[in-house]
């Protein structure tokens, strides 16, 4: 049974998570944390940048990202740009803790590079390297970090990170893999509005076509959802 946190709407969501994060923090001597682009990151990070900066000792946090779109930091699609703008800027954590994706370089090789820094950085079992927390989003075609149902195979690769295809735009984007992801010790899906209600009604009563959905591979996590996205646990 997928442990579910249902609210109203997006900012309580946001809300109650960016508490549990402040916990979490906390409890921990180091933490870290891969980051999810999206709308509700985007509120995540407002609420964090207002009532948490001085109430979370930063020091602890570092900052990794579970995508990035293959873009300079100063663009308006940089996951990055996003989070710098809406928490990095407003919080006192060391620059060597912020570790993000050169999405301004060659994808393969910074896909490549990506992958062995964190292999570097995180503890290793079984050749996984261990995120503390993994923060992701989920799309309306089920696609979670940027394993897209047209490439489900990402969600086995031997890779730490790899190069994915947007299907439609064929932007390209470095990702955590799904064995990566799977391997955390704890996963936690920010999903809101109604776009996602269908989606997710098919993964929790694993019926209809939930296996191609890339989320569904994604297992003991926890999902914070507004009461759009959550009916369709019901």
């Amino acid at each position: 049974m997928m442990k579910t946190h249902i609210f109203k709407n997006n900012e309580a969501v946001a809300t109650a998570f960016a508490e549990f994060l402040q916990k979490e923090i906390a409890q921990a001597e180091k933490i870290n944390i891969a980051l999810s682009g999206g709308s509700t990151p985007k509120v995540l990070f407002d609420i964090l940048a207002k009532k948490y900066a001085a109430k979370i000792d930063w020091k602890k946090v570092h900052f990794y990202w579970g995508d990035e779109r293959c873009v300079a930091p100063t663009d308006e699609e940089s996951n990055y740009k996003m989070t710098d703008e809406k928490l990095l800027q407003h919080i006192n954590i060391p620059p060597q803790n912020i570790h993000r994706v050169l999405g301004e370089n060659d994808p393969t090789e910074e896909a490549n590079r990506y992958g062995k820094l964190i292999e570097w950085n995180l503890f290793l079992k079984d050749g996984l390297p261990i995120f503390d927390l993994i923060i992701l989003g989920m799309g309306s075609d089920g696609h979670t970090a940027s394993i897209f149902p047209h490439e489900i195979e990402l969600l086995n690769a031997a890779e730490t990170c790899a190069v994915a295809v947007h299907p439609e735009s064929g932007q390209r984007r470095i990702t955590l893999t799904g064995n990566v992801i799977n391997a955390a010790k704890q996963i936690h899906f920010l999903v809101t509005g109604i776009s996602k209600t269908s989606v997710i009604k098919e993964i929790f009563s694993e019926k209809g076509n939930y296996k191609t959905y890339p989320a569904s591979a994604i297992k003991n996590a926890e999902w914070w959802m507004d009461e759009g996205a959550g009916a369709g646990t019901l």
